[in-house]
Formats: C-alpha cells, structure tokens, sequence
C-alpha cells in the first residue's frame, strides 16, 4: 500500500519502505512508505488548502458525504475486519467490533456537529454594553494531526478523524508503523465516499521521525496523539516551539481495588477482561489491588474461571478470543518485566511462557507496593500482579504511587467506599463495580491531574477539542429597539 497525500496514492520521495508484519505469522503482508520530511510537509500544505474547500461545504453537505462513507463501511466491513485481524494479531470477533464502533463514532459524529450551537450573552449586565448583541460562533480549528496508536489502531482513528471531519477541519494522519494498513483503506473510503481528496492525507514511516516532523511544521492547528509519555513529551516539546495545540491520551496503569465484601462473579468478570486485545488496552486494569482476607480465592477462582478458559488458534475463527501482541519484541518486553518483577520478590503461580509474539495469561502473587510493576512500569501484555491491602485507606494509597492517572475501578458492595475510592483517585475515570477498563462512547475518556494526557476523547466533548469559539459583537445593534421600546411605553 502507499500513502495518501494530496488525493493520490504515493510512494515516499526516497523510495524506502518499511515491511509490514503479520504478528501471528510472522509473514510480511505488505510494504508501506517510509515518508521523508518532504513528503510530511507537502501534506500538510496540501491539507490547509484541502481545509478551506471542505469548510465550505455545508454541514448538511458535509453530512451527506460521511453518511456515503458509512455505506462504504457496511460494503467493506468483512474486509476491513480481516486486514485489522491480520496485522494486528487480535482475534476477528474483536476486529468486527472495532470496525462497528468506527460506523458509531462517525454515525455519533454528524449528529453532533449539527447541534453543536453558539450563545447568546444576557444584556444589561455591565454598564456601556447595554444595546449591544453579543453572540458566539464555533468553527474548526484548521489542519489537526491525528497520531494513532497500534492496540485499536481503527478505533482510535474514528475517534480523532471522525468528529474532526464533520466539524470541517482537514486530518493528517500517522497511524502506527507496526499495523497502517486498515487506517490507510479507511482514509481511502473517505475520498471514496466525496471527502475533498486534500483534506485527509495520510503518512507512514517511523514516529519518531515523522511524528517530530509533523509537529514542527508552523502550519498545523492540533496534534492529537494516543501513545507513551515520552512520546508525548517530545511532541509537546516541538508543538511548543509554534504554541501548536496538543491534546494527549499517553496510557496508564490503572488499579483495580477489589474489597473484601466485593460480588466475587463480578470481581472475576471484570478482572478477566484484562485478556482483551491481549492485555494491550491504555485503560485496562494493570495492578490489582486485593483485600488479603479474598485474594486466594479471588486467584484461585480468575485463573480456573477465566485464565484457563480463553481460546487460543487461529484469529480468523470466530470462536478464538486470545490473540498475540503486536510483535514478538512486545512480547519479550513482557517476558522481561515478568522476569523483573519476579527477581524483585513477586511469585510467578500462572502462565509466564512466551511462544514468538504470544505470551500466555500470567499471574505474579506475593507483589509489593514497592515493586515497579506496582507504580509506574506499565505492561502492556496479559499480567495480572496481585497486591495485597488490609484497610481502603492502604488500597487507595498503593493506587495513588503511580504517576498514572488515565482510570481506575473499585469492586465493593459498600456504597461510602464506593465513593471514598472514586473521591480519592486522582484519575480521569473511576468505575465503581466495574474495571478502569471501561469505556462507553458518550463518556469523557482521557487522564486525571498525571501523566496519563489532557485529553477527554468522546462523543459528548470531542467538539471542545476539534473547535474554537468564537466571539461576534454587533455594536449597538439594540439600540433601536430600545428606543423602540421606550417610545412605545411612553
């Protein structure tokens, strides 16, 4: 596949590609470019002329085109799900609903831009203004870069493209290097579907090339990025350079408390979708924080219950739910931080095996408060480090160790824990009787007062995030019809 800049389908200037992976197999399954800087700013100088002529469109207009798009999506749907199956290494029953919730995002899109409305201020408030109108307006931002991550790579891009789009600002798009193809067929379908070819451009090549280049160039309005800290970090540090806006999702190690008059099915379930996506998920729980009067019991029963029943085999079964990570060097990264952690003092009772990219549910009792993995050593694979606590006041102070702050969950029946937990956390979301893990489309998503990003990626704000308000005063506009008004009461 090539990239999609200025409506076309191209190679990179300096002819280098980068070999795309099957993470099951191992097979290549494709070549991509590996963008040079020229490339990075043509397509943005393409996407503030591609930004003006798709702004112009009407919102109905520009609704209409999107509703194509969902079209295109329903036609393609099977294969979309297979290619994001195929390079991602994640079950298909898991990339069919991925797929579904880029129809909803879109869907949630248009909607929303078209009753997105504007204010009126009250007059008569402050002296010297008294007959004047005063009204607000939103409008879109300009060119915003879109950042994507691997783990949902076409989730997360509807995400940050959809409402975008439809509020009419133009999107250039980095998806991950390990997995670009099913965000390059997605952008595809979008100037397919009528979107002004210019507005959506699409680069591949290594982030830490491209994505610096990208957030260097003056023109761009946003830079919107789901990844690690120090990626956010050095983006924030070039985004500064142009005061460029910068809006971040950067990952966590959430906590799950599970108490002691905890619904012991509902901790089970609600610890066990931590095998999602492989354990590869920015808000699935990472430490889980377990009153010691149940933690026996609560292992005993996760490992029987869930651990040892997920199904592993070939992705494009419908049946399998356990995949593979994204690389076999994801994988080994696990295995290390596992081994780490057990050289620290941890007690590896379940799983721990690595095969190529997969790396079985695994289980660590025995974890302290001061071990990494239990504050700031996020692992991003199956591994479940059990931590043990005595009263909520010691569960929420090992939750509160870690500079992570994305989301968190609390399982009890007690209904002031409940709230003292949620009251406490200092993170973007907590779920009472549920994981961190957690995540409706409607619902604010994005880090607390820590390192875990300033975004709140959602349908129900995304538009504070892809617009700007406007302010537009019509000087003594009133004044007429105040006088209007007197002469009638006279």
């Amino acid at each position: 596949m090539k990239m999609l800049i200025d409506g076309e389908w191209v190679d990179s200037s300096s002819h280098e590609t980068i070999p795309v992976l099957n993470p099951y197999t191992g097979e290549v399954l494709d070549q991509v470019p590996a963008a040079a800087r020229e490339d990075v700013d043509r397509a943005i100088e393409s996407a503030v002329k591609g930004q003006k002529k798709w702004n112009r469109l009407k919102i109905r207009d520009r609704a209409e085109i999107l509703r194509a798009y969902l079209e295109l999506l329903k036609r393609e749907r099977d294969g979309l799900a297979r290619l994001l199956t195929l390079e991602t290494g994640k079950p298909i029953f898991d990339s069919y609903g991925e797929i579904d919730s880029v129809s909803m995002t879109f869907e949630s899109s248009i909607e929303i831009v078209k009753h997105h409305y504007g204010k009126t201020m009250p007059m008569g408030i402050e002296g010297g203004y008294d007959d004047d109108l005063q009204i607000t307006v939103h409008e879109p931002l300009g060119v915003i870069a879109c950042i994507v991550p691997f783990n949902f790579p076409a989730a997360l891009w509807a995400f940050k493209a959809g409402p975008a789009l439809m509020a009419g600002n133009a999107i250039v798009v980095k998806p991950a290097t390990s997995n670009p193809l099913t965000v390059l067929k997605l952008m595809g379908l979008l100037v397919e579907a009528g979107v002004t070819p210019e507005a959506v451009q699409c680069i591949t090549g290594q982030g830490s090339k491209v994505g610096n280049w990208i957030c260097k160039n003056p023109a761009l309005a946003q830079v919107n990025v789901t990844g690690g800290v120090r990626a956010g970090i050095e983006i924030a540090k070039q985004a500064a350079e142009h005061l460029t806006s910068y809006k971040f999702e950067l990952g966590g190690n959430d906590p799950l408390i599970i108490c002691k008059d905890c619904d012991m099915d509902l901790a089970v379930n609600e610890a066990g979708d931590k095998t999602r996506n492989a354990g590869q998920c920015c808000s699935g729980a990472k430490r889980f924080i377990v009153h010691n009067s149940i933690k026996e019991e609560f292992v005993t029963r996760l490992i029987e219950e869930r651990l040892k029943t997920v199904k592993t085999g070939d992705l494009l079964d419908i049946n399998t739910d356990f995949g593979v990570l994204i690389s076999e060097e994801a994988a080994k990264e696990v295995e290390k931080q596992v081994a780490l952690t057990v050289e620290q003092g941890a007690r590896l009772v379940y799983g721990g095996h690595r095969k190529g990219a997969f790396y079985e549910p695994t289980v660590l009792m025995d974890v302290t408060p001061d071990m990494d993995i239990a504050k700031d050593m996020e692992v991003f694979g199956p591994v479940y480090p059990i931590i043990g606590f005595d009263t909520l006041e010691e569960a929420i102070d090992i939750a509160e160790r870690s500079h992570y702050g994305l989301s968190a969950g609390v399982i009890t029946e007690n209904f002031q824990d409940a709230m003292t937990v949620a009251g406490a956390l200092r993170s973007g979301m907590v779920a009472v009787n549920g994981s961190g893990g957690f995540r409706a489309q409607e619902l604010p998503f994005g880090g607390g007062k820590k390192m875990s990003g300033n975004s709140r990626e959602c349908i129900s704000s995304v538009l504070e995030e892809v617009t700007q308000e406007k302010s537009i005063i019509f000087r003594y506009a009133m004044k007429k019809f105040h006088a209007y008004e007197q002469k009638a009461e006279d």
